[in-house]
């Protein structure tokens, strides 16, 4: 195999990333890997993984899978993260997990769908030794004396200035950095200023505003975007914070081309669980091609039990029957409406830095179409919930909206 010639480029002040001497903007996400071909076909050129084996495919599997269709690959490197328990002062385990590193970049370096190598992913979350960064560096020198062909970057939680400044300072050998950034990304320009960082950089997260950056309810369940809104949130930070800085940014990979469970099985996935797709990945669509879709997902509006919306806290009384409303606006008569609530996840089964999360019981659902706008439940045994309602259409898509809720023991509050 020929390995793809991949070089970042400053031309006057502005970077440039270029593939076998073509240009090259990264339209990207971080994929689900059963949605490698759908993400080529909705207009993205690259993917990126966290890490060589998934548990699924193999890291020259998914490289084989994304040439077949034309896209490119940002290989992560699994590196061990101190809230995992890594102790980066013990000198034997830094250089034994060095060792199979290399092993893998050895193994993928002349694939020609191979970008470049991410270094870990969100190493900052929580650490306090700073040796983790000269792990870093040590990995991006030893991947440049092996690989010549591929940049270097690691992945870090957030964007904040000082660490910016701590990350380039001690990892020097790095060829830009990249930052996953979800509601806070309007400032990521503010914290690029302060933080003095001239060097290029990718987004390698960013999308639906996080459930630790949202608004909560009085129970501390956070209050999710229906998927119209998130829609919204996707057009409007591409355009005004990704594709507007032409200096320094060389593209981004927006979380996440599939599903998974975390805090909801909605929150982060451009489709469902079903593999339907959502409006933001019709955004997608528009905003890498310039092309929208033939068949326009429905819009969902406001999501209500007894009138009351998820901000207002609400609060049910177990036994009790009540009405859950939610308005749309669409021109397509065939829908189909499934309506679910489910229960919260455990608190101390909540997911850290997007690690696993186990996806919790239904315990009451109901189908239709004509009608269903509007639905009546009872509402089950003291409790903290989600009511979801799922607008599908005939074309693979899904309107999506949900809202936390606390059951309670007759007596003790209503909604009524």
């Amino acid at each position: 195999m020929t390995p793809a010639n991949v070089k970042l480029h400053k031309i006057k002040n502005r970077f440039q990333l270029r593939v076998n001497d073509q240009p090259f903007y990264i339209n990207g996400a971080g994929v689900d890997f059963g949605n490698i071909k759908s993400l080529a076909d909705y207009g993205g050129n690259a993917l990126r993984t966290w890490r060589v084996n998934n548990g699924e495919k193999t890291g020259r599997e998914i490289l084989d899978e994304a040439h077949q269709n034309g896209l490119m690959v940002c290989m992560g490197l699994e590196v061990e993260r101190e809230r995992h328990g890594f102790d980066y002062d013990d000198e034997v385990a830094v250089a034994k997990q060095m060792a199979e590193i290399k092993k893998d970049i050895l193994d993928l370096k002349d694939h020609p769908a191979l970008l470049m190598w991410g270094i870990g992913n969100e190493l900052n979350l929580r650490h306090k030794n700073p040796k983790v960064w000269d792990a870093v560096n040590d990995l991006s020198k030893m991947i440049h004396q092996i690989d010549p062909n591929h940049p270097t970057t690691t992945m870090l939680a957030g964007a904040e200035p000082d660490e910016i400044k701590l990350v380039a300072t001690r990892c020097p050998d790095l060829d830009l950095l990249s930052f996953q950034i979800y509601g806070e990304i309007d400032k990521l320009p503010s914290f690029l200023q302060k933080s003095h960082y001239k060097g290029a950089y990718m987004i390698t997260e960013w999308g639906a505003t996080g459930h630790w950056e949202c608004t909560q309810t009085d129970w501390d369940r956070p209050i999710e975007a229906n998927s119209t809104e998130k829609a919204a949130d996707y057009h409007s930070r591409f355009l005004n914070i990704i594709a507007a800085d032409k200096t320094q940014c060389i593209g981004s990979f927006v979380f996440l081309w599939g599903q998974k469970q975390e805090r909801t099985p909605t929150w982060y996935g451009l489709f469902l669980e079903n593999n339907k797709s959502t409006e933001a990945a019709q955004v997608m669509q528009y905003l890498w091609t310039g092309q929208w879709p033939i068949h326009r997902i429905t819009q969902i509006g406001d999501l209500r039990i007894n009138g009351m919306l998820a901000e207002e806290n609400v609060c049910l009384q177990t036994g009790k029957t009540y009405d859950a409303t939610v308005t749309i606006n669409s021109r397509d008569n065939n829908l189909g409406y499934r309506w679910q609530i489910m229960k919260e996840v455990d608190r101390d089964m909540e997911s850290d830095g997007g690690d696993f999360e186990p996806t919790p019981e239904i315990v009451w659902q109901q189908s239709g179409s004509v009608g269903q706008q509007k639905v009546k439940f009872e509402a089950p045994r003291k409790g903290e919930y989600r009511l979801f309602v799922y607008i599908d259409d005939l074309h693979g898509a899904t309107a999506t909206a949900n809202m936390p809720i606390l059951v309670e023991s007759v007596g003790t509050g209503s909604t009524d």
